[in-house]
Order: structure tokens, then sequence, then C-alpha cells
């Protein structure tokens, strides 16, 4: 295989905005190896972080036009990309915004049309990961655990905190992943009531103390008692965690302190039950490993057993990104980029569509 230059693009449900990874991927004696090349992040203005919030909530001809324009302004953000480095690019992986995800009704949808990526930019386009796993009767999440194994197979476990926290880890021999459940989204959801973007490193939430009720309330989600493989939405934190959160009448900085009290304790758990020996690493990924009060947190509730890693900032920042450009890879390659293990699906699959610019 010949070094590939390929920029995958990722935009997740924490609204933070969209990240562009120029990556090198390669195989050498059967191994996938990477460089993160260059990169760029695009904050959503309030208007696009409104329109993808509330997406959800529009007519199919309104999500339709906006899946294409949505489509457009990714085109014209790679495009700038390129033009801004001077990139020689052989294609792009997108992963799209999710606006719907409901796999027990064989239904999964992330917007920003592959067509419209591709004429924008006039690369070679794929995307649509999700689908086709949705079809084989799988969750079509989580799909990070394909880059896991590939570029991170050095870690017990590799935990990714965006909006949403899923861990995967390897168990007789098979990929094992999903959803465990709130990281970035409820703790936006709270700063954002207050006209705040984020917590910075925690600092709002270090200052805080827990407010046990809300941490029952919180830790009795249904979901959590679930067997995998499984994976959320944010149509499941608007039904189920926002009347939790809008609920409680107290200090947003108690808010912020209970919710990642509330983030470690359910990862911790997952973590314990599934940990192999008594020395264990955790590889941390995602925006919540920037936020130094939840990683110690973290630490705190997973005790000496489990020693938790985070990486440089910029492989933090663009992991997903980087493991979509790696699917986008397989995809062209025609080689299994879903895992059957770890969506619940009926068989692995090379998922993706590939759109030819125009």
């Amino acid at each position: 295989m010949k070094s590939q230059n390929i920029i995958g693009l990722m935009s997740g449900t924490s609204l933070d905005g969209l990240d562009l990874a120029y990556c090198k991927i390669d195989q050498q004696d059967g191994n996938y190896n990477f460089e993160i090349a260059q990169t760029k992040s695009v904050s959503y203005s309030e208007e696009m972080k409104n329109r993808l919030k509330n997406s959800i909530y529009l007519a199919a001809d309104e999500l339709l036009i906006f899946h294409n324009s949505y489509g457009t302004w990714l085109g014209e953000q790679v495009r700038d990309f390129v033009t801004e480095h001077n990139l020689k690019v052989d294609s792009i992986a997108s992963h799209g915004h999710t606006t719907h995800h409901q796999p027990e009704n064989g239904l999964t949808f992330q917007i920003g049309s592959g067509q419209h990526i591709a004429n924008a930019c006039g690369q070679k386009v794929i995307c649509d990961f999700r689908t086709n796993d949705v079809a084989l009767h799988g969750q079509g999440a989580p799909l990070v655990p394909i880059g896991d194994r590939l570029f991170f197979n050095q870690y017990d476990f590799c935990l990714n905190l965006g909006g949403i926290s899923n861990v995967s880890f390897e168990k007789n021999g098979k990929r094992l992943a999903y959803d465990i459940g709130l990281a970035n989204m409820i703790l936006n959801h709270i700063t954002q009531k207050e006209g705040l973007a984020y917590d910075k490193g925690g600092q709002l939430a270090r200052s805080g103390e827990v407010n046990v009720d809300m941490l029952q309330k919180l830790n009795a989600l249904k979901f959590y008692k679930l067997p995998f493989p499984k994976s959320i939405g944010f149509e499941w934190f608007v039904d189920k965690v926002a009347p939790i959160v809008d609920g409680t009448n107290d200090h947003m900085n108690n808010l912020l302190c209970t919710s990642i009290h509330h983030i470690c304790e359910q990862v911790a758990i997952q973590i314990k039950n599934n940990a192999q020996t008594d020395s264990q690493s955790l590889f941390v990924t995602g925006g919540g490993a920037l936020n130094d009060f939840l990683v110690e947190t973290l630490q705190d509730k997973l005790g000496d057993s489990v020693k938790v890693v985070v990486p440089e900032k910029k492989l933090i920042e663009f992991k997903e990104a980087l493991v979509f450009a790696l699917m986008g890879v397989l995809r062209l390659q025609e080689k299994t980029n879903v895992l059957c293990s770890v969506t619940g699906a009926k068989s692995d699959s090379s998922s993706g569509i590939i759109y030819l610019p125009n």
C-alpha cells in the first residue's frame, strides 16, 4: 500500500465545531502507521450551532435541504484548508454530523451530503459510514474501535470523551466497544445555559460540590443497566438527561462537579468490570481529556490498578478525525472498517459511500 494523503472530517455531538486532520497513512509489514501532518478546527457560529442542535426537529424536506447546504459548507472548509496549506490530497473522509440515531428503528442519519462536499472541494469523498452497519442490524456505533485496534493496541482500554463517553478493548480475541454514557454533552449543556461555551480545564467544576440527589438520579438512568453493544445519541440526552439537569435547582459549579463525578463513576464501573489483570492502561482522548478535573477525578475513582494515559494535545483533539481518515482508506481498499463485535451487526463490513466531484 502506498502512503495515502487523506483528510478526515469530524463533527461531534458536543457541537464544538468541525475538526479537519490531514493524515498520511501507510501500511508496513501488516501494520498501519499514521502521521497527523496538518490540522484545523473551525468553530461553529452561534447560528450554525443552533441549526445543528435543532435539526432533530426539522421536517423531512427541511432536513434534507440542510443536509445538502451543510455538505457544501463542509466542502468549502476542505477547499480552504487545502489551499491554505498547499496540501496534496488523495481523498476526503467525512463523518458528517449526526442528527438522528435510532438503531432500534433501523435509523441513523449524518447530515453533510457527500456529493455536495465533493463538488465544493473538487476531491473524492467517502462518507456515510454508519448506515450499512445499521442495515445489518448493528448499532452503527461506535466506529472508532477499528482505529483503536490498528493504531493504539498497546493500551488495554481506549476511552473517548467527546459529547458521549465510549470505550473499546480486546477480549477473547475480539474488539468490544460501546457507549458508556455522558461526557461533554452534559457539561456543555450546563455552561451554555449560563452563556459560557465550556468549562475550561474543569476549573468551575473543581470549585463545586456534589449534589447527591442529582448524582443518584443520573446514576439510576436505565441505559447504564443495558448490556452492550449499545449506543446513544442526542435524542436520549434530550429525553432522559436534560430534565434531570434542568430540574435541579443548584449553582452551576455544583451541577458541573456532580456531572463529572457521574461521568467518572460510570466509566470506572465499566473499566473495572472488564479489567483482565491487576495492572491496566487507559488511553484517553476527546475533548474531555483536556478537562484536568475530569481526568484527576477519573484516576481517583479507578485507583492505582489502572493508569490513565493522556497523549499530546493534537492527538486528543484530532483522534476521531484521524480514525475516519483511516476508515476512508480501508473503504477504498475494500477492507473491513466496521466491526460487528463492536456494533452487534450480522457481519463485519467495509462501509462508506464514495462520491466523485463534478
